[in-house]
């Protein structure tokens, strides 16, 4: 089986691929990447050298190519991890989460019907979702909970969901779509709240928690998720969405206050700054129906692991070193 792995340069995406490439010797997986800001080719570096696998430097949004590469590949599957996905970015410039994220996705849909692919999935987050009140710790988004989107990211990304419907109802898409909470893990951008403030305060630097930091995201270990990517593409009911969540709420200051703890830094390094516009209350996913009708469970716990995530970035300084300094755009030389 070929499979085609789009924003595989990215955090989640490349983590899927260390899991799925070395799962599966017998199926060739391609990676697409625009290698934007966020897109980092040493990301790739555990899976460059395997014979079932291979790169291509391609913009999700480049129909022409798009189209070219899937005649020549022939794909079964294409799952879509590509995004811009930074929420404060999309407050500066909504129109490229509308072109990557809702544009990008049309193209790799039409390039699937019209190559007739087996299978595909949009990988999607819980933030379409809107927010949950703080106090009400019993309410949780369902498969059916509405869309209630307040960032342009989370727009852009609930467009996209919505255009996959379409398209399977349209067009007989064989779709499925995926919605996750807060990923954690290692090689994630410095610029998301766990490795910003681990780079932060390793440099003694202010750590900026926004307002009160009292906002709830619900924590998922980048490895859970991607494995529960993977059943749902084996398991999974064509037409059906999924939610992955961590079944781990913690609020903003929790986490900063943990990793400072875990470091051995002061609290003194916490910054309050003004709250980002239309910040989210609270994120809290029920997974149930992914844990009931695939068996998918998670394997890591946020308060056992979290150190592991944080020693990962200390012992890659080099990694974030490259981020910050530019040198990491020099790595792909294709």
């Amino acid at each position: 089986m070929k499979v085609l792995v789009t924003g595989g340069c990215g955090f989640i995406g490349s983590n899927y691929l260390h899991y799925v490439v070395n799962k599966y010797p017998e199926d060739e997986f391609v990676c697409i990447d625009a290698l934007t800001y966020a897109g980092n080719y040493h990301n790739l570096a555990p899976v460059l050298d395997k014979p079932n696998f291979r790169f291509v430097k391609l913009d999700i949004t480049d129909r022409e190519g798009v189209d070219r590469l899937f005649a020549t590949e022939k794909f079964d599957w294409v799952i879509n991890f590509a995004a811009e996905s930074h929420v404060d970015n999309s407050i500066k410039n909504p129109g490229i989460f509308v072109k990557t994220n809702v544009m990008g996705t049309q193209v790799l849909m039409d390039a699937s019907l019209k190559h007739d692919v087996k299978r595909y999935h949009q990988v999607s987050t819980d933030e379409v979702y809107g927010d949950l009140p703080l106090d009400r710790p019993d309410l949780l988004f369902t498969e059916e909970t509405p869309f209630h989107t307040s960032s342009p990211y989370s727009a852009s990304k609930g467009g996209a969901d919505l255009l996959v419907l379409a398209y399977m109802r349209t067009f007989k898409l064989p779709a499925t779509i995926s919605h996750c909470s807060n990923n954690y893990g290692p090689y994630q951008f410095p610029e998301k709240l766990i490795p910003n403030t681990i780079e932060k305060a390793l440099r003694e630097e202010k750590v900026p928690v926004y307002g009160k930091g009292e906002n709830v995201r619900d924590w998922i270990h980048v490895y859970d998720h991607n494995v529960g990517v993977d059943m749902i593409m084996h398991e999974g009911k064509i037409g059906e969405t999924y939610n992955l969540g961590g079944n781990a709420e913690r609020n903003n200051l929790t986490i900063v206050k943990t990793i400072l703890a875990a470091l051995g830094k002061s609290e003194d390094l916490i910054e309050f700054v003004t709250d980002r516009p239309g910040h989210d209350l609270r994120y809290a996913i029920d997974s149930s129906k992914a844990e009931r009708e695939l068996g998918w469970s998670r394997k890591y716990d946020f308060d056992e692991v979290i150190k592991e995530t944080i020693d990962w970035y200390v012992n890659h300084k080099d990694w974030i070193k490259d981020i910050k300094s530019g040198e990491y755009r020099n790595a792909y030389e294709g």
